[in-house]
C-alpha cells in the first residue's frame, strides 16, 4: 500500500493547515490510519489515529486543536490543524495498518512525511 501525505508549509503562529494522506492502491476505509510526526533527533511521536469505523483518538498536545477526519469517497483521511504552535512544527507522517495504536512499529504502511513549520 502506497501513501501519499501532503498539505503542509509554512503558517504563522495560530493558523491552520489540513494534511492529506490519500491511497493509490488499497482502500483506506478498511485500514487504521494514524498519524505522527518527528523532528530531527527525537523519536517519532504520536499525533492522533483514527479507526476504520471512525473512532478517533488523539495526543494529549494536539487534543481540541487537531481533527482527524475520513472521506472514503475519495479514499483520503485529513488532519485539520488548528491554533497551531511553533512546537508543532514538525515533519508529520501518515501511516496505516490493521489495527489502531500509538506506537509507529504496529503500522504497517507508511507514507514519505510533508513538513509543517510554524513560525512565531
Amino acid at each position: 500500500v502506497q501513501l501519499q501525505a501532503s498539505g503542509g508549509g509554512l503558517v504563522q503562529a495560530g493558523g491552520s493547515l489540513r494534511l492529506s494522506c490519500a491511497s493509490s492502491a488499497r482502500t483506506l476505509s478498511s485500514l487504521a490510519v494514524a498519524w505522527f510526526r518527528q523532528v530531527p533527533e527525537k523519536e517519532r511521536e504520536f499525533v492522533g489515529y483514527i479507526g476504520w469505523s471512525g473512532r478517533t483518538n488523539y495526543a494529549d498536545s494536539v487534543k481540541g486543536r487537531f481533527a482527524i477526519s475520513r472521506d472514503n469517497a475519495e479514499n483520503a483521511v485529513y488532519l485539520q490543524m488548528n491554533s497551531l504552535k511553533p512546537e508543532d512544527t514538525a515533519v508529520y507522517y501518515c501511516a496505516a495498518g490493521t489495527r489502531t495504536a500509538i506506537r509507529p512499529p504496529l503500522y504497517d504502511y507508511w507514507g514519505q512525511g510533508t513538513l509543517v513549520t510554524v513560525s512565531s
